[in-house]
């Protein structure tokens, strides 16, 4: 599971591959909590953060 975003400010990505790497972060912190290597609170944490990434992107 991560929560670190794939790039940063300086490199600008366009929205859509933002989209679909938040969205493919948030797949595997669910995969680790489905399979008992995270807790509700630990994955619920990447999920806001892949939020916040998101925010970021449409500003």
């Amino acid at each position: 599971m991560t929560d670190e975003p794939h790039t940063t400010d300086s490199e600008a990505q366009p929205l859509g591959a933002v989209v679909s790497g938040v969205l493919d972060d948030i797949d595997a912190a669910y995969d680790d909590y489905e399979r008992g290597y995270t807790d509700a609170d630990a994955t619920l944490s990447v999920v806001m953060n892949h939020v916040e990434r998101l925010r970021e992107a449409t500003e």
